[in-house]
């Protein structure tokens, strides 16, 4: 039997979906590409926007071409938020939501032996229990994602992931520490701890733990060379906090602060809990305090209400503090948020045109940054040959920067080595590895 998955959205989506794998591996299946001929075919969705559920509802309709007769299970944040409408695809078999992705294989083989539809979705608002996913064989050999918590408590106007999450929950610190260590003994060289509001993590455990202290354990397992932290909210970074990680050599000096908008009064109407100076101020601190630090970033432009002079508050925002990355989004409505009931909404014309001015905003930083770092020697783990370069591989510094070296072979794949930086791309740093 073979079974095939489509997944979709954030890290903790691909964390899921490799742990859904290894039980149907346990069950005697083989994992194929998704555009091979499957028995099983697994979409796990993501619904932040709606090119999010079209994109699912795409998926479902080349699983069926590929095989008419295979078993179909969508999951995830789309199947959460809107099980009836996602049970209504035709060709789709099973439906599961966001805290019951472990029972995958019971379902499948459910639907398959009554031959009829499995709709299995709880009300998870608020519902705080940690499904543990854990993974014991790894597929991949380079960078492992861990997935040490889930939900959202937030409630940002525009956003339906506590809805489709629920409420915030964590994986024991114990059971981290142990996953840790068995990805150290699979010579993973790097992870990447992610949740859906990572900086929440512990406040649901009676043990009282925070992030920081997790990382603090973390730092002492052996063989474990990097430790990266997905993208979190800003006010994570208290000047404690930041004194504290500063003692970490192992955690990667990249971090994905999360921004949306730089002007305060699109901030309120988002309901995030800082303003444009906070986050200024939580950027400076980081860059006076951590050598070589990356701080990139997500920004929504056209939000409702987001006119001229809001949107150029942004802009400007975003000139001055020169992040490393930005991640561009047009503001999508989805059904169920306010925003999607807010007055002057923005048109499309108006998103594209905003898009397209911090994209090339964007491309200038990138570049700019990647152009300081050149005629240094800095440490890469390479993660795979370059498709349209053969002979060419690529990696990432600590701090996140992407990096192509020529090799004769792929024995470098999985392995940190000292590159020498001798030119910048636009969004890339070529490099000589220095043997």
């Amino acid at each position: 039997m073979k079974v095939a998955f489509a997944t979709l959205g954030c890290r903790v989506n691909q964390y899921e979906s490799e742990a859904m794998a290894e039980k149907f591996i346990r069950e005697g299946y083989d994992v194929v590409d998704f555009d091979q001929a499957s028995d099983v075919y697994v979409i796990n969705t993501c619904t932040v926007t709606n090119m999010g559920d079209k994109k699912s509802r795409q998926i479902v309709g080349r699983a069926r071409r590929l095989n008419a007769e295979a078993i179909i299970a969508v999951v995830g944040c789309y199947s959460q938020i809107a099980p009836t409408e996602v049970g209504e695809i035709e060709g789709v078999d099973v439906v599961l939501g966001t805290r019951n992705k472990g029972e995958i294989v019971y379902w499948v083989h459910k639907s398959r032996d009554e031959g009829k539809k499995q709709i299995q979705v709880a009300p998870v608002l608020k519902n705080n229990q940690f499904e543990d996913l854990n993974i014991e064989e790894y597929q991949d050999k380079t960078r492992a994602f861990l997935k040490i918590q889930d939900g959202c408590n937030s409630f940002c106007s525009y956003c339906l992931i506590p809805y489709a999450r629920g409420a915030v929950c964590s994986k024991e610190p114990a059971k981290v520490i142990e996953e840790v260590k068995k990805l150290a003994s699979h010579n993973f060289k790097e992870i990447i701890l992610s949740g859906i509001h990572t900086a929440s993590y512990g406040v649901d455990l009676e043990e009282k733990v925070t992030l920081v202290d997790l990382l603090e354990m973390i730092e002492e397992i052996d063989g474990i060379e990097r430790v990266r932290i997905g993208s979190i909210d800003p006010t994570f970074f208290t000047e404690d906090v930041v004194k504290r990680i500063t003692k970490l050599k192992k955690l990667c000096p990249h971090y994905h602060l999360s921004l949306q908008s730089g002007c305060d009064e699109t901030l309120k109407r988002m309901n995030r809990k800082y303003t444009s100076e906070d986050y200024e101020n939580i950027v400076n601190i980081l860059r006076n305090n951590i050598e070589d630090v990356s701080i990139t970033t997500d920004v929504i432009v056209g939000f409702p209400g987001e006119n001229d002079e809001e949107f150029e508050k942004t802009y400007d925002f975003l000139k001055k503090i020169k992040l490393s990355k930005m991640h561009v989004f047009k503001y999508s409505p989805r059904k169920g948020t306010k925003a999607a009931t807010m007055e002057n909404q923005v048109d499309g014309i108006k998103k594209e045109e905003r898009s397209k001015l911090l994209i090339a905003l964007n491309k200038k930083n990138e570049k700019e940054f990647i152009e300081k770092n050149i005629d240094r020697e800095m440490d890469v783990l390479f993660e795979q040959e370059v498709s349209t370069q053969p002979g060419h591989y690529e990696g990432y510094t600590s701090n996140y920067m992407r990096v192509i070296a020529s090799f004769d072979c792929n024995s470098v794949i999985g392995k940190i080595l000292k590159v020498s930086l001798v030119s910048a791309e636009e969004d890339y740093a070529v490099g000589k590895i220095i043997t």
